[in-house]
């Protein structure tokens, strides 16, 4: 199927009423809200749209609230919040990974064992790892994780990943991601459990939202949008529902030098090679 290049969602705004749109690369660099993404969800949502910002960060979705209240995002410009970081709090919180979790992460993520009562607990009594990311994304990779990963791998500890993204753009650096510390160890033999994007749970949370929202909504008035050829993409169409792709984000170099307009071809080419049919490209959300 050839995807169809907006302009703007404004387009095809009429054939939806809610939206789960992801959050890093589509409504903020990692720094500051795109402008024009945050009036585009402003507009759906005066029109009576839901709007639904799906991320895979890892922490539950007040803490991501408070990332977009600091940066200067709206609280007008979406609905709720669903994240992968809850969904993996909501997994160590239920025990059924044991309550010795030894956490892999930055300070900062800690509360993700610490609002469930736990510490991090050192990996030779440890009954599963807790990954929320690198320590210390600006200098590390993946590779300083090696012997660690080896470890996971040989005590067959479920490593509970709660951001499969494998890298995110913060301005203009690229980051490694837990997802690729996860991966790593998966594809080394190990036992990861996934949360978040594109595994349908989150999609069925956000389902449920709109429920509790007093709305009834089908599958096919939702558009999911999103910049991840891995995650947000896949992940849409995995679960039934129009996918927006925007190519300006992680992918921008793929599609010609004009970032907000992708040159059809190389987009064409792009998505055939990855064997995905989102309906719908844009170059930045707008």
């Amino acid at each position: 199927m050839t995807c169809q290049i907006i302009e703007n969602l404004a387009e095809v705004a009429d054939r939806y009423d809610a939206l789960f749109c992801d959050v890093w690369g589509c409504y903020h660099n990692g720094l500051t809200p795109f402008p024009a993404a945050v009036a585009a969800l402003q507009s759906f949502r005066a029109g009576g749209g839901v709007v639904i910002l799906l991320t895979n960060a890892p922490r539950p979705a007040p803490s991501v609230q408070a990332v977009l209240d600091r940066m200067g995002g709206p609280r007008d410009s979406y609905d709720a919040i669903v994240s992968s970081g809850a969904a993996c709090q909501a997994a160590v919180a239920s025990g059924r990974y044991g309550r010795r979790i030894n956490y892999v992460g930055p300070d900062r993520d800690l509360h993700m064992l610490q609002d469930v009562g736990l510490s991090s607990t050192p990996i030779e009594q440890a009954e599963a790892v807790l990954l929320t990311g690198l320590r210390d994304d600006s200098v590390e990779t993946p590779e300083d994780y090696a012997a660690e990963i080896a470890v996971w791998v040989d005590r067959k500890l479920p490593v509970l990943c709660a951001n499969p993204d494998l890298v995110v753009d913060r301005g203009e650096q690229r980051l490694w991601c837990a997802g690729a510390l996860a991966k790593a160890c998966e594809d080394s033999g190990g036992n990861v459990v996934w949360f978040g994007k594109p595994h349908l749970p989150v999609y069925d949370r956000c389902h449920e939202i709109i429920a509790e929202m007093d709305r009834q909504i089908a599958p096919s008035r939702v558009l999911a949008i999103g910049d991840g050829i891995i995650t947000d993409v896949p992940g849409g169409i995995a679960a039934g529902l129009d996918t927006l792709f925007v190519t300006g984000g992680l992918a921008a170099g793929e599609f010609g030098p004009d970032v907000d307009h992708p040159d059809p071809t190389l987009l064409q080419a792009f998505l055939n090679a990855e064997g995905l049919a989102p309906r719908y490209a844009i170059g930045r959300l707008r």
